[in-house]
């Protein structure tokens, strides 16, 4: 059963069809709001995660079993913030219509693009980060003026039911609604008539939402996933290249989007790049089953079926080197920890060679040319986000512009998302759209054009019937001037 604020009970798509409707009509009925309640809608939305950020921070502890406090208050909470102030920031610029054919006004033609709310914005939730990847869309949907219902994940129970329960204090219903339940609650909120329809997650669960949404012709963004490849360069400061991406792999687990997936190093270079990311996990955990740092697989299907890619890889040739502290026996199914993992010898035979791993193991593999890393890549679907460790130099530009990827971070994890006003999202199988910074506002926003004219004659009542024998003579000379103007820039290319 799904519990709605404002007092209503949903366990189906009716009920909440009802309650959408229940937004759709307080949209209507207000009108666009202005500027200081987009930006009250907004700071409202920061109150309700501050407030409540010890809480949140222990229900995701719970949901997970082990998710270490200071990573989770980073990730989770000081990770959106900069992003929704940006946001916040900007609105009323934002807002402004766009001004077209200005020389034409005092002759009594008005044009401008005026960016309207669509409606009514459906959020669908991921469990990796629960909180975080709610909040920042439906910031964006409320600078834009719309109203909002999110379906939180059912992976972390806890953290949507608390999100659940706060959400009245802050909110109206008809401004922000908060449903909980299961998969199958999932797929029915999917197939509601929003206006906009934003999921994170997956992208075989990203496919079915959009077909969900195809029903009602309803637009989507889609924020999913996928392998992002590493490139060390020859040029890289190997020791660091080899911390920071052993470091970036072990964020949440493992369980990010973005975190790195599979990296190529000089073959040369190899038994060296392996050591130092060795050396470097090592030092991190000491423990990992009592390490109240080291994070949890979410449940145990995750747990499963990262353990599952291991040994499909080890069956099939794979040197699978588990970074494991002596004393302890790893992966554990009570605490659901699975060691640091360096996988070597991989090849297309083997699962994990195609799947995302969302889980703490990096594959790694030698390369002689870049331009056969390029082909490597680019054989595979566009990942969300693709790693080069090195200089800024003509064999980085040659990746950047020879590869396809939803951002590109080099030297650092996650460095794509360190500009507030950066959009973010991926391509192809690894997402749809994108978001944060002005991205968010378009996203959630239909740019209306408006032309008024207050001219003497008609521009466009000249295609009506009946044509002068001038308009056919003008028409003429107008087309052999474009045909000979075309033809001389051709000439000259």
């Amino acid at each position: 059963m799904t519990v709605l604020p404002g007092g209503m009970t949903a366990s189906r798509r009716e009920p909440m069809a009802e309650f959408l409707e229940r937004q759709r009509t307080a949209f209507i009925a207000d009108g666009p709001p202005d500027a200081a309640l987009r930006r009250n809608r907004i700071d409202r939305l920061m109150a309700l995660v501050l407030d409540n950020a010890d809480d949140f921070v222990d229900a995701m502890a719970a949901d997970y079993g082990t998710r270490p406090r200071a990573g989770t208050l980073f990730t989770e909470v000081m990770g959106m913030i900069s992003v929704i102030e940006h946001t916040r920031t900007h609105v009323r610029q934002w807002m402004k219509p766009v001004k077209l054919m200005r020389p034409a006004r005092p002759l009594g033609l008005r044009a401008e693009v005026q960016p309207s709310p669509l409606g009514v914005v459906g959020i669908i939730g991921p469990w990796n980060f629960p909180l975080n990847l709610v909040v920042l869309p439906a910031a964006a949907a409320f600078a834009a003026g719309n109203r909002v219902m999110i379906k939180m994940s059912e992976v972390t129970p806890r953290t949507a039911e608390l999100m659940q329960s706060v959400a009245p204090t802050y909110f109206d219903a008809t401004e922000l609604a908060v449903i909980t339940g299961d998969a199958e609650v999932a797929a029915d909120f999917a197939a509601l008539p929003f206006d906009h329809l934003f999921f994170t997650g997956s992208p075989g669960v990203g496919a079915l939402v959009q077909q969900a949404a195809a029903a009602n012709l309803v637009p989507v963004t889609l924020e999913l996933g996928g392998k992002n490849p590493v490139v060390v360069a020859p040029g890289a400061d190997l020791g660091r290249a080899a911390a920071r991406i052993a470091q970036g792999r072990m964020i949440n687990g493992g369980q990010v989007c973005v975190c790195p997936d599979y990296v190529f190093v000089p073959a040369d270079r190899m038994e060296k790049f392996v050591a130092v990311a060795r050396d470097t996990l090592r030092g991190m955990f000491g423990s990992i089953v009592d390490n109240a740092d080291y994070c949890s697989s979410v449940n145990e299907a995750n747990f499963d079926r990262v353990v599952g890619l291991i040994e499909d890889a080890r069956e099939k040739g794979a040197r699978v080197e588990s970074v494991a502290p002596p004393s302890e026996t790893l992966p554990d199914r009570k605490s659901r920890k699975i060691a640091p993992t360096i996988l070597l010898d991989v090849d297309d035979s083997m699962r994990i060679a195609d799947e995302e791993t969302f889980g703490p193991v990096l594959t790694v593999r030698p390369y002689e040319r870049l331009a056969d890393v390029v082909d490597y890549v680019n054989a595979r679907p566009a990942p969300l986000v693709a790693y080069w460790f090195g200089p800024d130099d003509t064999d980085f530009r040659s990746f950047v512009e020879h590869t396809r990827s939803g951002g590109v971070a080099r030297n650092d994890f996650a460095a794509q998302m360190i500009p507030s006003a950066a959009p973010f999202g991926g391509v192809g199988r690894s997402g749809m759209g994108a978001y944060h910074g002005k991205a968010g506002f378009d996203a959630f926003s239909h740019y209306r054009t408006v032309v008024g004219s207050d001219l003497p004659f008609t521009i466009t009542g000249r295609a009506a019937p009946p044509f002068p024998r001038s308009m056919q003579m003008t028409t003429t000379l107008a087309l052999r001037l474009a045909r000979r103007r075309t033809r001389r820039r051709l000439r000259n290319r």
